[in-house]
């Protein structure tokens, strides 16, 4: 279930001061615990994969911010967009003046929506594995989760999301370190022989998904540049988070995958002894239950906004902006407790939401706005960005597609 999680917010402003904005681990979110898996089925090339993933999702954050600016009379760059919607929109213009932030504002609802409940999901199934003597199903877990999650409702700011994305962050780097930790015990046992030479390429590209959208942020990246206190900086802090991100990514995933080789599970604190497992297991209940604000968050703000453009009063009130983030939060624990194959799903729209929001929007929106002042190189590397996005969604369509087959044919 863990690797299905496509979306998770972002380090960046714990390393830099920010006024207002959303604040979480989304180069080292959940997903890292599924890597050491990626290298099982990806052997030598995984490392190499975690280093070209970091790179090329730090260059599509950087093109969709390029994105926001225009030049004006004197040369100097002015923000003249503030959303991923309104760099889609000013694709779009031509066509229809909303139809890009239409596509842009359903993609990134749906792949939102999709990660709270994959979260209400992974807290039901943390829950039944950490208390087995409880006579509870999963179903009745999540609804206990969700009681949980019922003050959510009532955040309407992103200083709060803030808040609770450090404590989320703080969480995450206990639990990597308790998994080092041990690993780091079991040094005695480790061999390079336990990497494979040859690979199936079915468990590759399942290898690459992992690792890939272990990275994306792009959707919260303008709101991001948009509330640093110094804008200036975006880049060179977008550089240096992804590389401590990739080192962090590589040195847990390596530690873990020569610790436990090739009996390294799906994700890897299944490989701990039982007695660390339930306060990880916790852990992890803690940081699925803290990491549900942001994207949730998100997704109403997004429809919010949209609904209250007009000049309706009434769609502008706190009461009603209270109706709509109480409404999410009802559906995503209704479609958490009754769509079957949830993983699945999940798989099938992160292959279509997540590349096309990290990989080929981003890449299409720069040549279009950008293309009489990028250099030959700047298009080539745009153009592969995009070729390789389209390839990664395409392989991952397959898969998922392929899993919902056989499950549903073997009912």
């Amino acid at each position: 279930i863990m690797k299905r999680i496509v979306i998770t917010g972002s380090i960046y402003s714990a390393i830099f001061n920010l006024n207002e904005t959303c604040t979480d681990d989304a180069a080292v979110g959940i997903f890292v615990l599924g890597l050491p898996y990626a290298l099982l089925h990806s052997g030598y090339s995984g490392l190499f994969l975690i280093i070209l993933a970091a790179a090329l999702c730090c260059y599509t954050g950087k093109i969709l911010i390029a994105c926001l600016y225009e030049e004006n009379e004197d040369g100097q760059l002015i923000r003249v967009r503030d959303t991923y919607e309104d760099i889609a929109n000013a694709c779009c213009k031509k066509l229809s003046p909303k139809l890009g932030g239409i596509v842009v504002n359903v993609t990134q609802v749906m792949e939102l929506i999709m990660t709270c409940i994959l979260y209400l999901v992974v807290s039901g199934n943390l829950l039944l594995h950490s208390f087995p003597y409880v006579l509870v199903t999963e179903k009745t877990w999540s609804v206990i989760a969700f009681v949980t999650l019922l003050p959510c409702v009532f955040i309407n700011t992103l200083k709060i999301v803030s808040k609770l994305s450090q404590l989320c962050s703080l969480v995450h780097f206990f639990i990597i370190l308790v998994v080092m930790t041990y690993c780091f015990t079991q040094i005695h046992q480790w061999s390079w022989a336990k990497f494979r030479l040859s690979i199936e390429f079915e468990d590759f590209l399942v290898s690459v998904g992992v690792i890939i959208f272990s990275y994306t942020s792009q959707i919260f990246l303008p709101t991001l540049e948009g509330n640093m206190k110094n804008p200036g900086e975006f880049r060179c802090m977008l550089n240096w988070t992804h590389f401590f991100a990739c080192v962090l990514k590589t040195t847990f995933a390596l530690t873990a995958f020569l610790t436990w080789g090739e009996e390294t599970k799906e994700v890897i604190t299944d490989n701990l002894p039982s007695f660390l497992q339930t306060l990880v297991n916790l852990c992890l209940l803690t940081k699925a239950l803290l990491s549900y604000p942001l994207p949730f968050f998100a997704a109403t703000e997004i429809v919010y906004t949209c609904i209250s453009r007009g000049n309706h009063s009434n769609y502008r009130s706190p009461l009603f902006a209270l109706g709509v983030r109480g409404s999410f939060l009802l559906i995503t624990l209704l479609m958490a407790m009754f769509i079957p194959h949830f993983a699945l799903l999940m798989g099938l729209t992160g292959s279509v939401t997540g590349a096309a929001m990290t990989f080929l929007l981003p890449s299409l929106f720069h040549l279009k706005l950008k293309w009489k002042k990028l250099s030959f190189l700047e298009k080539c590397a745009d153009i592969s960005v995009f070729v390789l996005g389209f390839l990664c969604s395409l392989a991952g369509m397959v898969c998922s597609v392929k899993g919902l087959l056989e499950v549903f044919g073997g009912m």
